[in-house]
């Protein structure tokens, strides 16, 4: 239907005891009563539930040591009474099915007591509680509730009867399709001898048809599509027909709905179609004034079954009373219960590359491509985003994974080659530089959005086996000011274009081979450490967020083959994650923060560190810094993790291991400088005769005695060098 559960607007109905009340125990009585009186009449309340789609009443029952519906005889202990009038015995409890004797639990198979169909059956000194929604819609509301086993020493029992709630209007798409000229459906007379009001809608394809005619022996009353653009009100009471035309400068056999509403009293007649203005016939002054009809009431067609009408009619009322089309086409040939091709007139309502389906009675919209979701596919699927969060989206194994479930090894990448790319992403942050969106590849090629330290966007290819990676960088300015900012890039083979806001479009063109091969995953925020430490090893150095020794280094790792390599820089925007919001992220049919929100268990996606779904999405004012706990990198001064910007600090990162090397090598050449004059010397010590404990030429001992070293004193010529 066009409503979904969160879309819906309830009807709740109170009566005089919503509240948990304790059952006063006793051992002089058998059973305790309650009645319940609601705040509508009795009328108005079988009418809302009978024109409501879908009703329900909590009904719950705490206990100990009380049982609720089982007894040894087999008649129920307790029991309430429910439905139209005085109501009927009831013998199940809120969420099981009607006439079943049981509760929620034993439906569920899950009581405390697997012998017993409730909690409460079990008979335990433990609290317990059988709870649910009463849905049968005959069976409601709740009128009054007997409790029997409260007499018993130690039970003590409490109940809950909750506001009856009703949603939806069971009548709106009460239609009926004719499909031939002499067919129609027929009702008891209409009685509008003073006053009517009807109003329906239709569509067709044809030019002409009667909608409603009702006769008497000279007065009738009649509402028909005359041409493909007007529609006729008559009647006649007696002093001669009196018409009312509406004229559309469209035609409205255009296959979608149009509104139509005519009303009668004793001074005018008036006829409104769509939003058309309304048409009006004042009735005589003096002459007849009571419609008598005395013929059946034929919808779609006339007693002479002459041009009749083919196509729709949905929700006809008559004197605010809904006729049931859809029960009266069950039985009668040529005319068919409910109406195709809602979607031809309300398919527009499904937005964001949502899709309208038929559905028997209305439609609905499959939000499946769209990264939006709701009842139309309006509502923006947003998160915040931790330094430390990470969502990424598996878009293809590798071969070794996947190869039991294909022999077609040879075509294993040709579904994720890309010739073009759809991006759009909606974001709020105060990180700059940040990166906002990664996909990898399973060879040397990837894609990267990212906020660069300038605070404006910058689109990286790196395609078709490029050493390098082709930078696209955007005027526009000022992106890390913590506003929500939408952008959206297109790529087809070489020429990208990228819209940032409502700033005017950007054309590119690559230089590269424009096929993006072998597409592996798509990450949002953090990039796993273990993954990119493979590739960065310098990036791990001087950011403690980025050492072994910090816990999320150890997160989750991706798996990355030995072709995969980042350039410094990017590779650590991507260990130092996004904070910010994160908003209805597309890429192409992949909805990858939608995956993670709403369909975790049945999506390809891997989720690391707190990820919290918010409306920060939204184009409404708001304070960035309060909802997002965001921090502007380029803010601060010091190193790499208290702000500055990567660029700057890969650069003196760059100097100073360059000046540390300088220094590395003067030391070194001065220390082979200071060793060869130190060899120089002592060559000069033992090799002159005038030296003190020197040998005569000749001598076959060693020239060096140590003992002989060890008592003298070095002389002028004897010199000692520490390096």
């Amino acid at each position: 239907m066009v409503s979904l559960p969160e879309e819906q607007t309830w009807t709740v109905i109170q009566h005089n005891n919503t509240e948990r009340t304790r059952v006063p125990g006793s051992s002089g009585r058998s059973r305790h009563s309650a009645y319940f009186q609601y705040s509508s009449e009795e009328k108005q309340l079988m009418a809302i539930i009978g024109q409501s789609e879908n009703c329900e009443q909590e009904l719950s029952y705490h206990c100990r040591k009380s049982r609720l519906l089982n007894t040894p005889e087999g008649s129920p202990f307790s029991w309430w009474v429910g439905g139209p009038g005085e109501g009927g015995a009831q013998t199940y409890w809120g969420g099981a099915l009607p006439g079943s004797r049981q509760c929620s639990c034993g439906l569920q198979e899950n009581c405390l007591d697997p012998m017993y169909d409730c909690n409460c059956d079990a008979d335990r000194m433990e609290w317990a509680i059988d709870s649910g929604l009463l849905t049968h819609k005959e069976s409601l509301p709740v009128r009054s509730l007997v409790l029997g086993d409260i007499q018993r020493a130690g039970s003590e029992a409490a109940y809950r009867v909750g506001p009856l709630r009703c949603h939806g209007d069971n009548n709106f798409w009460n239609a009926a399709f004719f499909d031939k000229e002499t067919s129609y459906l027929h009702f008891p007379t209409f009685r509008a001898e003073l006053s009517a009001d009807i109003s329906f809608l239709f569509k067709t394809t044809a030019s002409s048809g009667v909608f409603l005619e009702n006769l008497g022996i000279k007065d009738f009353i009649r509402i028909e599509l005359i041409t493909s653009s007007e529609v006729l009100f008559s009647l006649d009471v007696g002093n001669g027909p009196l018409e009312v035309r509406v004229r559309s400068p469209r035609p409205l056999n255009d296959e979608r709905w149009h509104s139509v509403r005519a009303e009668r009293n004793v001074k005018e007649a008036w006829l409104s179609v769509d939003t058309l203005p309304v048409a009006t016939r004042e009735a005589p002054d003096d002459g007849h004034a009571h419609l008598q009809l005395n013929s059946l009431l034929f919808i779609g067609g006339t007693a002479s079954r002459q041009r009749g009408f083919r196509g729709c009619i949905r929700t006809l009322r008559l004197n605010g009373e809904t006729l049931d089309l859809e029960e009266r086409a069950r039985i009668t040939p040529g005319v068919r219960p409910g109406c195709p091709g809602h979607c031809s007139s309300y398919g527009w309502l499904c937005r964001n590359q949502g899709r309208c389906v038929e559905r028997t009675r209305g439609f609905s919209c499959d939000c499946g491509l769209s990264a939006y979701t709701g009842a139309f596919c309006h509502r923006e699927v947003s998160a915040i985003f931790k330094s430390t969060t990470s969502t990424r989206y598996s878009i293809r194994e590798p071969y070794e994974q996947s190869r039991n479930a294909s022999s077609l090894s040879s075509s294993i990448y040709s579904e994720v080659t890309l010739r073009g790319e759809n991006i759009s992403l909606s974001f709020r942050t105060r990180q700059s530089p940040a990166l906002l969106l990664y996909v990898s590849s399973f060879y040397k090629e990837h894609l990267a959005l990212l906020i660069n330290k300038h605070d404006k966007l910058e689109v990286r290819y790196q395609l078709g086996g490029a050493r390098d990676a082709e930078v696209l960088r955007s005027r526009v300015r000022n992106l890390a000011d913590g506003q929500l900012h939408t952008l959206t890039v297109h790529r087809h083979l070489e020429a990208v274009s990228v819209q940032v806001d409502q700033n005017t479009r950007e054309d590119f063109n690559l230089t590269v081979d424009g096929e993006f091969n072998g597409i592996k995953s798509l990450v949002l925020g953090r990039v796993p450490g273990k993954w990119l430490s493979l590739l960065c090893m310098p990036c791990l150095t001087d950011d403690p967020r980025l050492s072994e020794d910090h816990p999320s280094f150890y997160d989750p790792p991706a798996s990355a083959p030995e072709s995969e390599e980042l350039d410094p820089e990017l590779a650590r925007l991507a260990l130092l994650g996004f904070t910010g919001c994160l908003s209805v992220v597309q890429f192409n049919s992949i909805s990858p923060l939608k995956a993670a929100l709403i369909h975790p268990d049945t999506s390809p996606v891997t989720i690391s560190g707190p990820l919290v779904q918010s409306k920060c999405g939204s184009s409404a004012p708001t304070n960035a810094d309060a909802a997002e706990n965001t921090h502007h990198l380029s803010d601060q001064s010091g190193s790499v993790i208290t702000g500055q910007p990567l660029i700057n600090s890969t650069r003196s990162d760059s100097a100073l291991i360059g000046g540390v090397i300088a220094v590395v090598i003067f030391l070194a050449a001065l220390g082979l400088a200071v060793a060869a004059v130190f060899l120089y010397r002592r060559k000069e010590t033992y090799g002159n005769p005038g030296a003190k404990g020197a040998k005569p030429e000749g001598s076959s001992e060693a020239p060096f005695n140590p003992q002989a070293d060890s008592h003298n004193i070095p002389s002028e010529t004897t010199k000692e060098y520490f390096i």
